[in-house]
């Protein structure tokens, strides 16, 4: 569960746009415009609707206060024993951060040992409070002496990172962090004294927030991140029309699977729909995953549809074409009869049952769990669902199939998405609970906010298309940036207890109710 909520999160920043091109050693590039900056576009209607209620503001302190216990906590066995966490200090720059323009480097160095570096515009008054609150962290937990320098101050270390330097120059705050003589830094200070940076933004762009992440080099430095396998990604979101408009580019290791003509199950798929999906070119990148492996047919598929109804909560169906869907069903469950304990892995038993060329999870709450074997006129596919489909109402649109035939279409998403994040909510917290992950409390500040933005937003389409063999480019238009799935992902992240990492993960049922061991002396 938790690398689903990992994919889902790469989804959102799939669905995004391209900057300028990357240098050779560049590992991140992140700019933001600041709130202050995006409430006074004209375009900031989507922006506003979704970060300034009393809901949003309520989520963000919450949010804010872990980020500010974070970096205490990923460092406690390398500083001083004793030393706190430094979150009092840390916790009023995260509030510049957000409302505050910024942009964040970070690059390779000739000594192997990457430089960071942030520069943050900010006024006089703010700079004296960061510069003092981070020397103070800093001197906290290392209990070395900050060096005066000409516009701000150097920490020297022994061990790596060995030197830390702020300046303040132009306007802008920049902070570097790394070994020797900062060339990044130095780099950055340099701009902001010249001309340019008094008449525009370090990154010159006009977006609200753009992104060059070089996924690959990041996981390497972050082991942690090598479980996503994300590719080179650009991005940029900007404000159109009072939507989040998304666009961007995706550099792929090896290129994608052969794109076959789309095979849809027209006699199965109808109207009206709530949410429509279907991806293709995905069968090289699904057998290298180490999470579907257990579970691949052979030949692996290429092709997927997803789509919902309106009405019932759990009438979301997928499609898979195959070569031969009796055979592809027997594959299916001998893997699922092998990898998966259906009777000790869940929240209650279940039973996994094959007859009549179908699966079928006997036992589970609410829902009827089932994969069939189907045979269409456009050929054989396998036909999953939670619960059972309703007689076809309405002939697909001419328009679905109009967007299908562009040419080199990757993947195409289209919902209401006001519909979709009740409708599917339901369907995730069930979920969540029969595999005993945490579910999203009802009375959390990540549900408020998602329940009060909910009913403002309207369509969101997402296309992706191949524009090289190992590129694609996508872009989505959207009224809250992300789909009904992303936002329920975004908003459980935010709720986890170890944010920002993500374990939703609930104790062992035995463990749950029992009592600590307390010492006949009363003491621990």
């Amino acid at each position: 569960m938790k690398k689903f909520f990992l994919l889902l999160f790469c989804a959102g920043a799939f669905a995004a746009g391209a900057v300028q091109a990357a240098s050779s050693d560049l590992i991140a590039r992140i700019h933001f415009a600041g709130a202050e900056r995006i409430s006074a576009d004209p375009d900031s209607r989507a922006f506003t609707n979704e970060f300034c209620s009393s809901e949003a503001r309520a989520l963000e302190s919450q949010t804010l206060d872990k980020l500010a216990r974070a970096p205490g906590a990923w460092f406690r066995s390398k500083i001083t024993a004793g030393a706190g966490d430094g979150a009092e200090q840390l916790r009023p720059l995260l509030d510049d951060l957000l409302r505050s323009e910024w942009v964040f480097e970070m690059r390779d160095t000739t000594n192997g040992s990457p430089e960071y570096t942030l520069a943050i515009r900010l006024p006089g008054e703010r700079v004296k409070l960061w510069q003092e609150n981070l020397q103070n962290v800093l001197r906290l937990w290392t209990k070395l002496p900050a060096q005066k320098i000409p516009g701000g101050w150097e920490l020297k270390k022994h061990q790596p990172p060995n030197l830390v330097r702020t300046t303040y120059k132009g306007g802008w705050l920049v902070i570097g962090c790394g070994q020797n003589e900062l060339p990044l830094t130095r780099e950055k200070i340099s701009e902001v004294g010249g001309p340019v940076w008094a008449v525009k933004s370090p990154v010159n762009d006009n977006g609200w927030f753009s992104a060059n992440l070089n996924w690959p080099r990041l996981a390497q430095l972050f082991p942690v991140l090598a479980k996503l396998n994300f590719p080179k990604t650009q991005l940029q979101v900007t404000g159109v029309d009072g939507n989040l408009q998304l666009n961007g580019k995706f550099d792929l290791a090896q290129p994608l699977s052969p794109l076959d003509k789309w095979r849809m199950p027209t006699n199965t798929v109808h109207q009206p729909f709530v949410s429509f999906t279907a991806a293709r070119g995905f069968a090289s990148r699904l057998e290298k995953e180490s999470w579907a492996q257990p579970y691949e047919i052979s030949p692996t598929p290429n092709q997927l549809f997803v789509w919902a109804l309106p009405g019932i909560p759990f009438q979301t169906f997928f499609a898979i074409p195959v070569p031969d869907a009796n055979n592809a069903l027997g594959q299916l469950h001998e893997k699922l009869s092998a990898h998966m304990d259906w009777q000790s892995h869940f929240m209650a038993p279940f039973a996994l049952v094959m007859t009549n060329h179908e699966i079928t999870w006997r036992g589970m709450p609410f829902i009827a769990p089932f994969v069939q074997a189907k045979h269409e006129n456009s050929g054989d596919f396998l036909f999953s669902g939670f619960f059972p489909n309703t007689p076809r109402s309405k002939p697909l649109p001419p328009e679905l199939f109009a967007r299908l035939n562009e040419p080199n279409l990757v993947y195409y998403h289209w919902e209401i998405t006001a519909e979709r994040l009740p409708q599917l909510q339901n369907l995730l917290q069930l979920g969540l609970v029969l595999t005993r992950y945490k579910q999203l409390p009802a009375d959390s500040p990540g549900q408020k906010w998602i329940s009060h933005i909910g009913p403002t937003l309207g369509n969101t389409v997402t296309e992706v298309f191949q524009t090289a063999p190992d590129e694609l480019t996508f872009s989505r238009k959207a009224p809250g940036g992300l789909t009904a799935m992303e936002l329920f992902a975004f908003a459980s992240w935010l709720e986890a207890t170890n944010f920002p990492g993500c374990d939703l993960h609930l104790p062992p049922p035995h463990f749950r109710n029992r009592k600590p061991a307390v010492p006949p002396s009363g003491k621990p």
